[in-house]
């Protein structure tokens, strides 16, 4: 497991340039600037901070096509692994035996808002195998689309566990242990079997060994892991063509029935006014987009057959937009016209002050 090395920083201006296919090039053959930067806040349209990071773009077999930064840096997944953690619904039966839908199975998969009609779909599932919404371990805080959050207090009604924005991945969790017979109590802990299933389906998503890893604790309490983002990358890349892969048959076709629920749904994999929902809804039916938490992304494109994942060094999640919105532009699956128009917002953020001027502007300083 390659360990966080900064290498040392150009300290003068911008190093970058373009070649004649428009690609970014590092100069003379050197190796590749551990960060190099990603997205930069102008003020007055002079540099004000800087978000560096990495990114990898893999076809399934784990091969990077295109990127820029180092390819192993290090990078927990975070709510980027939930389409992996659902793996196991379909592989091991669950979804057949308790008659889960699509619409079920990508919500399993999200960083939801705590809309309500994504609180109805996480207790259908829970019904569906017998569960009430009292085994959720993962804690509380206010749903994150503020409107339901408001109705909720003006209701008054306290958030419950079923708000988190990872109630889907927990619901699914439960839903394993009815299954296979396992105790619903200490679900969450490293030495449950169903985490333990869950981190052998990810190595296997990730063709990174299980024991070479890294393992925290999510903010909802479950298991969480650090891979190289190569590695991230290659996990999306068999999302979107597990053919391409070398998964086994089975595993193959819980993939491609996966995606085919989260790209019908997109609705549940974050919400509404969310990035990835709205990438998703930019481009219907062509790509997963996930975001993972301090800076970690990933996006899975079918019809290119390939997986992107890039990390934001600082963790910021405000130039996630704009690396998103970029790497989908080079790898022509979002057009000038989008970017200017519907997602402008999200391809160069605009900042105000507080008399509602616009006083400053992220935008991608990186080409692939």
């Amino acid at each position: 497991m390659l360990d966080y090395i900064p290498a040392a920083r150009h300290r003068g201006g911008h190093h970058h340039h373009h070649g004649e296919d428009g690609h970014h090039h590092h100069g003379g053959g050197a190796p590749p600037e551990y960060a190099p930067p990603l997205v930069e806040l102008r003020r007055g349209g002079l540099t004000e901070s800087v978000h560096r990071g990495a990114v990898a773009v893999c076809d399934a077999s784990g091969k990077r096509l295109r990127g820029l930064g180092h390819p192993a840096m290090p990078s927990f997944l975070r709510s980027a692994a939930k389409p992996l953690q659902a793996l196991p619904i379909l592989t091991t039966g669950a979804m057949a035996r308790f008659g889960l839908d699509d619409r079920e199975l990508a919500c399993m998969c999200g960083s939801l808002n705590g809309e309500d009609f994504q609180v109805a779909t996480v207790l259908s599932i829970l019904g569906k195998a017998g569960l009430g919404p009292e085994l959720l371990a993962c804690g509380v805080h206010p749903p994150s689309h503020r409107p339901t959050a408001k109705a909720l207090q003006a209701a008054g009604q306290k958030p419950q566990p079923v708000h988190n924005n990872c109630a889907g991945k927990h619901a699914a969790m439960l839903v394993l242990c009815a299954h296979l017979g396992y105790d619903t109590q200490g679900y969450t802990q490293p030495s449950h079997p169903v985490q333990g299933l869950i981190l052998k389906t990810v190595a296997q998503m990730c063709a990174y060994p299980a024991e070479q890893i890294g393992v925290g604790i999510d903010g909802c309490g479950v298991p969480v892991f650090r891979v190289p983002l190569i590695a991230l990358a290659g996990a999306y890349a068999r999302l979107a063509d597990p053919a391409g892969g070398g998964l086994p048959a089975e595993t193959a076709a819980a993939v491609g029935r996966l995606m085919t629920a989260c790209l019908a749904h997109p609705e549940m994999i974050a919400g509404t006014d969310r990035l990835c929902t709205r990438l998703m809804r930019a481009a219907p039916g062509r790509l997963l987009a996930k975001t993972g938490t301090e800076g970690t992304y990933a996006l899975a494109i079918p019809d290119l057959k390939l997986g992107v994942a890039f990390q934001v060094e600082d963790g910021a999640a405000r130039a996630l937009a704009p690396v998103a919105c970029q790497v989908l532009h080079e790898l022509d699956v979002l057009d000038h016209a989008t970017l200017a128009g519907a997602l402008a917002d999200l391809a160069r953020p605009q900042i105000k002050n507080h008399r509602g001027e616009v006083v400053a502007e992220l935008a991608p300083v990186f080409g692939l």
